[in-house]
């Protein structure tokens, strides 16, 4: 296409050459993946991208550059025969440019995004396995596993984001599209929806799950975490799930009004459960809907997991499709990788991994763990490196609180001294008066709380839940939490 379709309506300056010139190489941010033919958009602050990298990226075959500042002199020497284009936000327009590349792809299949503190990746594979169980229907995945379509991955660079920037995401929904899939599921980070990675998605459904504290390291306060994931709720999606139980959906329901349906557990909404009976093996329910009660079940334990089945639900009812078969469906689904995902080692011992890494999440996994557990607790978990450092003690006491022993240890060091993490994490724990021991190495303290527990003990390894590398420093090592809590309990036998 010609930028100059690709730019039509929206505001710009041409600082050089022609917008009739055409792009084949598709766009990117990043001047290391640039092409030739390519539209390269220099955003500000992007790690492999940015004006300091336009040479490279023009190099590489770029034919064309969009900016939003000033472009150094000493690039224009590069830049013979390239198009400069300047517009006011270089993120605002990569969302309009890419999604006329590949054919606004977003209005060809019903889309559905999932925003809150927790819950997302569930309810994407929630929503994902109801349509495939219940109609039959071919569904897409963009989220913290990659992107796939049914069991197959569609590949990308390991650095693609949860939520990916603009230029990925638009690649994706045209993949998805062309290979007739009829609706696609997204996980809708705060950083995602505030740097208008997902713009022009033409959203059907938004979701909104919860609240709680995380990120603070991106935002800074809770009032702006909150509102970039109201940004989901201004323009981006026709019709919107919410959380009724939490505070934050009163303010959703203002914003939308008369295009939301509500969930709870203990609120009024338009999808209730009330009755729960759980064990370690799931959990069953009443969904109440439009004075009809329909009893249901789920192969998850925890209320937390009945939250977001009825998420879930009513997504895909608002989607169009039967209530009933939804229902019936439910107790059919597989376990989401890395979301309360268990096993029981040759001792006796259930083991259960999951993503639970922010206080709330935490405390509800071992909350729901608490109530069928007959045995005792043992808690493997840490903080990310680089990340929120004020939920550090709270986590450690609410794991001291739910457990009869934690392990702490290292999740994502990153760039910090894993020693130093769990330094504050340590006074948390202390606080509760539940013993603990500390291993900076991850496969050691998983290896010490099997060797701890014993018949009908359970074992939580929390926070990276199906993640495949630890980050430390700037190395991406192999690490599998389920592949090594198997392993070490298969040593025992």
């Amino acid at each position: 296409m010609k930028l100059s379709e690709l730019l039509a309506g929206h505001d710009h300056e041409v600082l050089l050459g022609d917008t009739e010139t055409r792009i084949t190489g598709g766009a990117c941010f990043d001047a290391h993946r640039v092409s030739s033919g390519s539209l390269f958009i220099a955003v500000p602050g992007h790690r492999e991208g940015g004006l300091e990298l336009v040479g490279p990226a023009l190099a590489r075959g770029a034919v064309a550059v969009l900016v939003d500042r000033a472009v150094p002199d000493a690039v224009w020497a590069s830049a013979e025969g390239v198009c400069v284009v300047r517009v006011a936000d270089t993120r605002k327009a990569a969302a309009v440019v890419t999604s006329r590349y590949y054919g606004e792809p977003g209005r060809a299949m019903d889309m559905v995004a999932v925003t809150g503190t927790n819950g997302k990746t569930s309810v994407s594979y929630m929503v994902e396995s109801l349509l495939r169980i219940a109609a039959g229907a071919r569904a897409g995945v963009i989220g913290t596993a990659g992107s796939r379509i049914g069991d197959e991955l569609i590949p990308m660079p390991r650095s693609v984001l949860t939520t990916p920037e603009s230029p990925d995401f638009q690649y994706l929904l045209g993949c998805m599209r062309d290979r007739e899939v009829s609706t696609v599921v997204l996980e809708a980070t705060s950083m995602g929806l505030l740097t208008h990675r997902i713009d022009r998605a033409f959203l059907d459904v938004g979701i909104f799950t919860n609240l709680t504290q995380d990120h603070l390291d991106d935002h800074g306060t809770m009032e702006n975490y909150r509102d970039a994931k109201l940004r989901l709720f201004q323009g981006l999606c026709r019709r919107a799930v919410v959380n009724a139980d939490d505070p934050v959906g009163a303010g959703i329901r203002a914003m939308m009004p008369g295009a939301v349906s509500t969930y709870a557990l203990d609120a009024e909404a338009d999808y209730r459960a009330t009755d729960l009976s759980m064990n370690a093996l799931g959990t069953r329910f009443t969904l109440h809907h439009a004075g009809r009660k329909y009893p249901a079940a789920i192969p998850v334990p925890g209320r937390f997991s009945v939250a977001n089945a009825l998420a879930a639900v009513a997504a895909c009812h608002l989607l169009g499709h039967d209530l009933t078969g939804l229902v019936t469906a439910l107790d059919r689904m597989p376990a989401v990788p890395g979301r309360f995902e268990r096993f029981e080692t040759p001792r006796g011992t259930s083991v259960i991994v999951d993503y639970a890494h922010s206080p709330d999440s935490l405390d509800k996994v071992l909350t729901a763990i608490r109530d069928f557990a007959t045995g005792r607790v043992v808690t493997v978990f840490g903080c990310g490196g680089d990340r929120d450092v004020t939920k550090r003690a709270k986590m450690g006491e609410i794991a001291g609180t739910h457990s009869d022993l934690c392990v702490l240890t290292s999740d994502n060091p990153r760039s910090e001294d894993p020693e130093a993490i769990l330094d504050q994490i340590a006074p948390g724990l202390a606080a509760s008066g539940t013993r603990f021991e500390r291993f900076a190495d991850r496969r050691e303290a998983i290896a010490f709380a099997l060797d701890a527990a014993g018949r009908d003990d359970i074992v939580l390894v929390a926070g990276r839940g199906s993640e495949p590398y630890q980050t430390v420093g700037e190395q991406l090592l192999p690490f599998s939490d389920m592949a090594t809590a198997r392993e070490l309990a298969a040593a025992q036998a």
